[in-house]
């Protein structure tokens, strides 16, 4: 469980997130960014019903250390895209949809591009 701390001093107790809520935050962040291919694309394709957990949780690593939480993003690009670009705005993306949502700061958000998909 990752421990929530906020700035105010409450005395209604304490908030815990699983690690797993953090997956599916950055899995959907990471949908939502345009020039993805494979999984990604998919799980934007589909209406929220219908993505289950499993879906949600690959292509995506979270992991809690001493120093802060890592995460890891594994994903495919299309080919005529800025590679880049496209990583440091799904860096963004999840960064901000996490801090917002949770107020946890990700001390790394890493993007290994597994595949380019070619558009013939």
């Amino acid at each position: 469980m990752v421990k929530v701390t906020e700035s105010s001093h409450s005395n209604l107790g304490k908030i815990e997130i699983a690690p797993e809520v953090l997956t599916v935050i950055a899995s959907i962040a990471t949908s939502e960014v345009k020039g993805l291919e494979g999984h990604f694309k998919e799980i934007k394709d589909l209406s929220v019903e219908k993505v289950t957990k499993k879906q949600l949780a690959r292509g995506i690593k979270v992991d809690t250390k001493d120093d802060g939480i890592h995460i890891d993003v594994y994903c495919s690009f299309s080919y005529d895209i800025n590679i880049s670009e496209t990583a440091r705005k799904i860096q963004n993306a999840i960064y901000n949809s996490i801090s917002t949502m949770t107020t946890i700061i990700p001390s790394q958000i890493n993007v290994h591009i597994t595949h380019i998909v070619s558009t013939n």
